[in-house]
């Protein structure tokens, strides 16, 4: 009998069930770099309309999403506004320098309201000592900061600042649709402010692969060519978009992982050694602060391994738990308990 394992380290490690599967099978495909495949069409075509925007391009990743998003909207030489904590600036290997040539430029706290004036001090008057801020990269949910949420009006407070300022606004919605299932809110109002969006099939939603870059007609066409430039093009890539649609229809249950990160963290935040923070948690990531168990997070998450729990290291003493459609309640629990018994250990 094989051991039960719940594996929270990600809800990227989320498996095709067998609908998606039957309908990668039966998927009809072209070349798509010719633009013939219509399974793909169909999938940009319903992830644009879905966002609000007039056209949408398929990539293998959200890292490509958001470096196509970079490549686009700027010039070599630029400067990039984000949050230091951001996906783009933290998880992504550097590629809008390497490869875009760009300045990142963090700004503090950028999604609270103090992000604001932070935003309005970055916005220097041009001077030729400086790099040109050009576009400003938003992110929603924040993965770092616990799958917290940009609320509508304070991204478009954001948003308005960096028009003033003729900066471009790029959102990188890898899980935009927790947030607006979240809120219970139209997705489009968090990403109609946003000149671009990027959002991932592949974590929540449940697909093998695969993210989505929007925006107009234009910035998709040229997308497409640095897409291409970057061996992004795909050829009967029918297949792997006929699990995105699917995918897409996964957006409610959504609810379902939010529900249960609530009842991990809740169960986890009455051990006297577990800080929960944020709590509650806003969508479905967990984090855990163990300094008081007296280990490091990769400590923790080594021993909680030998009892069938996988979680990730975010910090030194600071550990995430993310749900998803692939573990239940029972799964949840037995997480608990898991948790619950290393700390009586200790």
């Amino acid at each position: 009998m094989v051991a039960k394992i719940v594996d929270l380290r990600s809800d990227t490690v989320t498996l095709p069930d067998r609908e998606m599967r039957e309908a990668m099978a039966q998927a009809a495909v072209g070349d798509d770099v010719y633009g013939e495949d219509p399974t793909v069409n169909q999938l940009e075509q319903t992830g644009a309309a879905l966002v609000g925007k007039e056209a949408a391009l398929f990539v293998p990743s959200g890292i490509m999403g958001n470096l196509l998003a970079v490549l686009t909207h700027t010039e070599k030489g630029d400067a990039v506004i984000l949050d230091p904590e951001a996906h783009l600036f933290y998880y992504e290997a550097g590629g809008s320098s390497l490869v875009g040539g760009v300045q990142l430029w963090p700004v503090e706290k950028l999604h609270s309201p103090a992000g604001r004036e932070g935003l309005k001090k970055a916005l220097r008057p041009a001077n030729l000592h400086f790099a040109p801020p050009t576009l400003l990269c938003l992110e929603n949910t924040h993965n770092r900061n616990g799958g917290t949420i940009l609320h509508p009006a304070e991204q478009n407070h954001l948003c308005k600042i960096a028009r003033q300022e003729k900066l471009a606004v790029h959102l990188d919605g890898a899980r935009i649709f927790h947030a607006a299932v979240a809120l219970n809110c139209p997705v489009t109002a968090l990403t109609q402010a946003c000149d671009s969006v990027m959002f991932c099939l592949s974590k929540g939603l449940g697909a093998p692969v695969g993210s989505l870059l929007a925006g107009t007609n234009h910035f998709i066409a040229q997308a497409r060519r640095y897409r291409r430039l970057l061996g992004g093009g795909m050829r009967q890539a029918g297949i792997l978009a006929a699990a995105g649609l699917a995918a897409l229809k996964n957006i409610p249950s959504l609810a379902a992982d939010h529900r249960r990160a609530f009842r991990l963290a809740a169960g986890l935040q009455q051990l006297p050694s577990i800080k929960i923070s944020p709590f509650p948690p806003p969508t479905n990531i967990v984090l855990l602060d163990v300094r008081a168990t007296g280990l490091t997070a990769q400590e923790f998450i080594t021993r909680l391994a030998a009892q069938n729990v996988r979680a990730v290291d975010f910090g030194k003493h600071l550990v995430r738990m993310v749900t998803h459609r692939n573990v239940d309640d029972e799964d949840i629990d037995f997480a608990r308990h898991a948790v619950t018994d290393l700390c009586r250990e200790l």
